[in-house]
């Protein structure tokens, strides 16, 4: 009988090694911006400013002549042609800053075909910032004794509409926490006024200055 041969199988186990032993780890590579890159941004940050600028930059508040009523007209015969006017004006103060405002005076003129008849001043006043305030004068003229001015004046009313000249001025100030900038609006107008439902029929205007 023929002896078996033992055959040994030996495991040769070899020390681990790392296979990436010799990797380099490198931070992450953020590109520089280039120079049309730069350029773009300061174009974008420069129109932000001004744009900024332009939102924030004060300026003076905007008036109209928003009504005028004619209350009372009484004519004087004795002891010579006089007439007495009572008339309401309302003037509409727009505040378009981004600061409120407070006004120290309104002044309010009417005159008539280029003569002066009088003025009232009102009280002060506040207007939030992008808002509208609306201020009542009220005039009262007594005694306009000039023959010419009360005959055109009478024919004004036998038309049916009267036409008026206004002057309107405003002082105050805009603030803004512990900033206040000082401003001023003046505004003429040619009105034109309806008797019969004390309407503007038409106005025109210009700022003064």
């Amino acid at each position: 009988m023929a002896a078996s041969k033992a055959i040994r199988y030996t495991l040769l186990l070899r020390p681990f090694q790392r296979k990436y032993q010799d990797d380099v780890v490198l931070p992450i590579y953020i590109p520089s911006p280039t120079s049309r890159q730069r350029l773009i941004i300061w174009v974008i940050s420069v129109v932000l400013f001004l744009g900024l600028v332009y939102i924030c930059w004060p300026s003076d508040p905007v008036l109209k002549i928003e009504r005028m009523k004619l209350n009372r007209i009484k004519v004087h015969t004795l002891p010579r042609l006089a007439v007495d006017i009572s008339m309401l004006v309302t003037v509409k103060v727009h505040n378009g800053d981004v600061y409120s405002m407070n006004y120290k005076s309104l002044d309010v003129a009417v005159g008539y075909r280029g003569k002066k008849l009088g003025h009232v001043k009102s009280e002060d006043g506040h207007v939030r910032a992008k808002g509208s305030s609306y201020v009542d004068a009220r005039l009262e003229f007594t005694g306009i004794r000039v023959l010419s001015d009360v005959v055109y004046f009478l024919e004004d009313l036998a038309k049916g509409t009267v036409p008026f000249d206004t002057s309107t001025e405003i002082e105050g100030y805009l603030g803004l926490l512990f900033f206040s900038f000082p401003m001023e609006a003046n505004l003429r107008c040619e009105v034109l006024v309806n008797i019969a439902n004390q309407a503007i029929e038409r106005q025109k205007c210009r700022r003064k200055g």
